[in-house]
Formats: C-alpha cells, sequence, structure tokens
C-alpha cells in the first residue's frame, strides 16, 4: 500500500461549517455518495480515538449497497482525522483554513480490485458532491 491515492477541493465556506458538514451525519447522507443514483440512507459517526465512522451506500434502484465502515486513529477537531478500514486501509483527511475559505486534502490507501483511476475518480466525485451541498446549504 505504498501507492496513496490524494484528491483535494476547495470549499467556498468556513473550517467550521466545513467540518460540521463532513462529520455530522445528519449532514453525511446528504451528499455521501458519487453519482445522483445512490444514496446513503444511514451514518453514524463516533468522533474520537477509537471511536467507529459508519455509512450505508445504495443504489437506489436496490440494485448494489454495502456498508463502509473504519475506527479513527486520530482526530484534531476542526483540523484533521484519521482512521483505518477494516482491511487495514488508512485514510487522512485534512481541513486547511484558508480565510473564509476551507482547502480539503484526502490522502487513502488504494483497494486492490479497481484501478487507481476509478477510485481516484469515485472518492473525487464524492468530494465534489460534498462541496456542492456545503457551498449550497
Amino acid at each position: 500500500m505504498n501507492n496513496k491515492i490524494t484528491i483535494t477541493n476547495h470549499v467556498h465556506a468556513e473550517v467550521k461549517k466545513v467540518w460540521d458538514n463532513y462529520t455530522d451525519p445528519e449532514h453525511i447522507v446528504k451528499w455521501n455518495f458519487a453519482d445522483p443514483s445512490w444514496k446513503c440512507p444511514s451514518a453514524s459517526n463516533d468522533m474520537r480515538v477509537g471511536g467507529k465512522y459508519s455509512a450505508r451506500m445504495e443504489a437506489k434502484d436496490g440494485s448494489f449497497g454495502f456498508d463502509f465502515e473504519a475506527i479513527y486513529d486520530e482526530v484534531i477537531d476542526g483540523k484533521k482525522f484519521t482512521y483505518t478500514m477494516p482491511d487495514g486501509r488508512q485514510v487522512t483527511v485534512l481541513f486547511n483554513e484558508n480565510g473564509s475559505q476551507t482547502d480539503i486534502v484526502i490522502t487513502f490507501d488504494p483497494e486492490g480490485q479497481n484501478s487507481i483511476e476509478i477510485q481516484k475518480n469515485g472518492w473525487q466525485a464524492i468530494l465534489d458532491n460534498f462541496k456542492k451541498y456545503t457551498e449550497t446549504a
């Protein structure tokens, strides 16, 4: 897992709103999907070291779904968190305040089934959906 993937986005919102929208299950269910044909019907988030994150992701037509889960390794409120997925892959999410805007940088270990490009595009699409939701909510 040496080939980490990094995606970024520049969100036109203050870091507190960005952090809250990214970590609060009430908001997560409104943006956590890569395509409009998908949904995130439920999410839970225990934002502390050793706490669990869980989100259900499903195709709207019911043809496919999965649970995304992770355990937090580090949480620095409003700035950064890291977590590990059940298969050992790790993710780091940074929130860099830039005046009244926020840069989000996500670095993650790829899985072995899909190409790097597919994984990067999928995660980027979710982050783009988050940006759209946060800037219009």
